[in-house]
């Protein structure tokens, strides 16, 4: 793709391309001590809970959900009503009619919008405004409105499809969208020319379209892959529900309610094992690897074929771990081992939120604000459409290294603090008494590692 370098792309355009998260420059601390700290803070919280957490606490399938605090019925009949729903889907057909000029009238060029949009605003944006604001993309999804559309046209419900969602689908379908997606970011070497990414975009639209008609509105929560991450980081908010009222609750017992289904599993283990590949692909480590080995090959493809297989191997062996770690951690429970994994999976998103947070934060924030620049001239004709062409990005959580450092390991740390506490509620919830505690060793052993491992990562980028 051709690159219009000089001052109007500025830094934050070169980050889009190099995914801009920084690492060892950006953490002016020692690797050692966060790690250890971070195991340290590990160890304290799960003797603290075994000795003061001997009775699960929060909602699941297998307790009666009582907590939280219902709106007042005024806030209620606003979040009800129809104009409150309408302005939301205007909202997300907006987003996604500006992105579709910028993708297809826009130029080829990494100062074309739809890059900042497709991967800072859709990818990573979705997760704050998950956590702030409940599963946001289920309200504002464009896919949803024209499938609303489409259905009220031709006379039919939206709800309803030709078929039945087969149950044994569960969220495979969103695993494998997930991993369409990073697998297109991270590792096709084309993912910043125009032409790909927006074919992407396209046949994501056709086959959320296509499903919506076979399996109505369950084909998108359980198949479209940004419904399903948003909704999974949106039970870390603060927003719950019940007997379609909503409710203001503990994160952690919005965490408890996400639903055992298959593919769980493999959506976090995308999730999380993405990211880390992402720090990794960063490492020198990696890079001088990459080097040698076009050099031995003198294939341009044999970088390409390195990057797939680490990618698989990064997110198969967070789901291999993670379900050999829970599996252990049944002995002497009721349950088949083998549907353990799916039980604790919950557990895994906190980590996958804090690690998110520390690894694409400044990306986001800095790429995010000159996406804003440069979304007011979609067509790149030199219009300010929105009147924010002529803005700056702010760089001043750059210019703070240290803070920069501690905000990242803090996300990692508490991630994994939030997690241990959902995998202890959910432990002896599920574990007879006599192994509550020697029961849940494998999975603590699994998340000290997993939590020095992203430290590594972050550290080694």
């Amino acid at each position: 793709m051709t690159l219009l370098l000089g001052p109007a792309l500025g830094d934050a355009a070169r980050t889009v391309e190099a995914h801009g998260i920084g690492g060892a420059k950006d953490l002016p601390i020692s690797p050692e001590l966060a790690v250890a700290g971070a195991v340290a803070a590990l160890t304290i919280s799960f003797t603290v809970l075994a000795l003061a957490w001997r009775t699960p606490r929060y909602a699941s399938e297998h307790t009666p959900d009582h907590g939280g605090h219902l709106l007042p019925d005024v806030a209620q009949r606003v979040l009800d009503s129809r104009v409150w729903r309408i302005a939301l889907r205007v909202v997300g057909l907006l987003f996604f009619a500006w992105a579709g000029i910028a993708a297809v009238a826009g130029q080829d060029l990494l100062t074309n919008p739809f890059f900042g949009m497709f991967y800072v605003w859709w990818w990573v944006g979705i997760v704050p405004a998950s956590l702030l604001l409940g599963p946001v993309w289920r309200a504002v999804s464009p896919v949803r409105t024209l499938n609303l559309l489409l259905a009220r046209a031709s006379g039919s419900d939206p709800e309803r499809g030709v078929f039945a969602y087969p149950a044994r689908w569960g969220y495979w379908p969103a695993a494998l969208g997930l991993f369409a997606f990073v697998w297109l970011e991270l590792v096709y070497p084309y993912s910043t020319e125009l032409g790909p990414v927006r074919l992407w975009a396209a046949v994501y639209v056709a086959v959320m379209l296509v499903g919506g008609a076979l399996f109505g509105n369950t084909w998108y929560a359980r198949a479209d892959p940004f419904e399903v991450y948003s909704s999974l980081v949106a039970k870390l908010s603060v927003w719950g529900s019940r007997d379609g009222r909503v409710l203001v609750r503990s994160p952690l017992s919005n965490l408890a309610t996400i639903e055992a289904r298959p593919g769980l599993v493999a959506v976090v283990a995308v999730l999380f094992g993405s990211t880390g590949f992402d720090s990794f692909r960063e490492s020198p480590t990696w890079v001088r690897f990459l080097l040698n080995t076009d050099a031995i090959a003198s294939r341009d493809w044999a970088a390409t074929l390195a990057d797939n297989l680490a990618l698989i191997v990064f997110c198969g062996g967070v789901g291999l771990l993670f379900a050999a770690g829970t599996m252990l951690t049944g002995v002497g429970s009721e349950q088949r081992r083998i549907h353990l994994p799916g039980q604790f999976a919950h557990s895994m998103v906190p980590i996958i939120v804090g690690y998110i947070a520390a690894h694409y934060l400044s990306y986001w924030i800095e790429v995010g604000q000159d996406t804003l620049i440069k979304a007011s001239d979609p067509m790149s004709t030199g219009a300010n459409y929105l009147g924010t062409g002529d803005w700056r990005v702010n760089y001043w959580l750059s210019y703070h290294p240290t803070l920069l450092a501690n905000l990242k390991v803090a996300g990692v740390v508490l991630g994994h603090v939030v997690a241990v506490v959902a995998a202890h509620d959910r432990a002896i919830t599920l574990l007879p008494k006599r192994h509550q505690l020697t029961g849940q060793l494998p999975l603590l052993a699994l998340m000290v590692g997993f939590t020095a491992g992203g430290l590594f990562l972050l550290f080694a980028a």
